[in-house]
């Protein structure tokens, strides 16, 4: 176990020893203060709810959060391909398998970082420039199964949902980057299915068929059950039917993601 936390640290070191991470890191931290300052400069009042400010800056920073997440884990086994670093993987006494899992879990642990960088930047700027509201109604939907409860509930199961779908596109574009040699193509194509995926699911949603609710990109705005819908509204679907679509799913990319990895040649 110490040998797999060490590959997973060596991971670590690759992703925050490149600039960009922190770049990364720093838009993430910066730009929801930069949101509300140009409320405050817009409107000339403090007079914003903090918490829907806070859930509105967490919407527009998950969508590029998502995108940093999705580059760096396209470009993490096809990158060590394209430069030729593999094979400083492969002579050292771990197997392909755990070389892969340590890989994964530094993305996870990396989208993690960002997401409660987000949370705590989002909620501690609003409520130092706003104060801390009670009033959840402009926050919770009145359809929503946590009507009337507290808002903290609300926002963190927001939080859980939002990671949720955002691990299910890691795994896509791990899958992608293990399966193609290239760390451009591989991070061309994982940017290109983040963005065909609402796409896919709007299309989806015109049609009746049974089937579309077992499509990946079906299931994956799971927060739409926090607000009282489903994905796609004329399906008969569950929270519970989602995850379970969505586990399948998640088993089926990595096994492919283990399977091309550990049976791929290396170039001499």
């Amino acid at each position: 176990m110490a040998n797999f936390w060490n590959l997973v640290q060596n991971e670590n070191m690759k992703i925050y020893r490149r600039i960009r991470a922190w770049i990364m890191l720093g838009f993430v931290a910066l730009a929801p203060i930069a949101i509300s300052i140009i409320y405050i400069i817009a409107s000339g009042e403090f007079d914003a709810n903090n918490w829907e400010m806070m859930t509105l800056e967490t919407t527009i920073l998950y969508q590029l959060i998502t995108i940093f997440t999705v580059v760096k884990a396209a470009d993490s086994v096809a990158g060590e391909f394209s430069t030729g670093t593999i094979k400083l993987l492969l002579i050292r006494p771990w197997s392909r398998s755990m070389i892969l899992l340590s890989k994964f879990v530094a993305l996870l642990l990396f989208a993690v970082v960002q997401m409660v960088l987000l949370f705590v930047v989002t909620w501690g700027i609003n409520a130092l420039l706003f104060g801390v509201n009670s009033d959840a109604s402009g926050i919770i939907p009145s359809g929503s199964p946590l009507a009337g409860h507290s808002v903290w509930g609300y926002v963190g199961l927001m939080y859980l949902y939002l990671f949720i779908a955002q691990l299910m596109i890691i795994a896509v574009a791990f899958m992608l980057s293990s399966a193609f040699r290239s760390g451009g193509l591989a991070i061309g194509l994982s940017i290109f299915v983040l963005f065909s995926g609402s796409i896919i699911t709007g299309l989806l949603s015109l049609t009746d068929k049974a089937w579309v609710k077992y499509v990946l990109f079906a299931n994956i705005d799971v927060t739409s059950y926090l607000n009282g819908s489903t994905p796609l509204p004329n399906q008969d679907m569950t929270l519970g039917f989602s995850l379970a679509v969505l586990a399948g799913y998640f088993i089926v990319l990595n096994l492919i993601s283990w399977l091309v990895f550990v049976k791929r040649d290396v170039a001499a």
